[in-house]
């Protein structure tokens, strides 16, 4: 019974860290783009801004494994998607936000 509760406490700790470090590397992502690109109105087709979400990804596909959080087998298709897809939307609300907030303030 304790061994339960220790597997999914660990369970548990492990997807809130995966899923605190694609939001906070996709808002990261958000902020190092509005810097680079700026926000003005061109700002929004300059696809430069999407190297920084590109590389928050990739950046947390190197950290996951280095770290071990999740074993050799463990880290499937469906955790890459994750991963990229919580990353990119954090990244398109947050820039999408910061765009708006300038154009009309």
């Amino acid at each position: 019974m304790s061994t339960e509760s220790i597997s999914d406490r660990r369970e548990h700790i492990r997807s809130v860290s995966v899923t605190a470090m694609s939001a906070l590397l996709g808002v990261g992502a958000a902020l190092a783009s509005t810097t680079w690109v700026g926000t003005t109105t061109e700002a929004a087709q300059n696809t430069q801004a999407l190297a920084f979400v590109l590389g928050a990804i990739l950046l947390q596909y190197v950290v996951i494994n280095a770290a071990g959080i999740y074993g050799d087998d463990e880290f499937g298709a469906k955790h890459y998607l994750f991963v990229a897809f919580m990353t990119f939307s954090l990244w398109f609300v947050t820039w999408g936000i910061l765009l708006t907030a300038e154009v009309t303030g």
